[in-house]
């Protein structure tokens, strides 16, 4: 599984982070960072919940 954030629609309310603090990272300014790594089965849900805490819907979990 794979998490994509377009990051220039993300508008740094940081709600990822907060529903998938294991998963996501924000930059200084409170921006998701891009994921980097192949995300195992196990946290797909906290994948899911982060994509759908997403007001600007800038995530996508495939």
């Amino acid at each position: 599984m794979k998490i994509t954030i377009d990051t220039s629609s993300c508008s740094g309310h940081a709600r990822c982070a907060a529903a998938a603090p294991r998963l996501f990272r924000l930059d200084d300014d409170g921006y998701a960072l891009p994921v980097d790594q192949e995300i195992p089965g196990a946290l797909e849900e906290a994948a899911r919940d982060g994509e759908r805490a997403c007001p600007e819907r800038a995530i996508t979990v495939e």
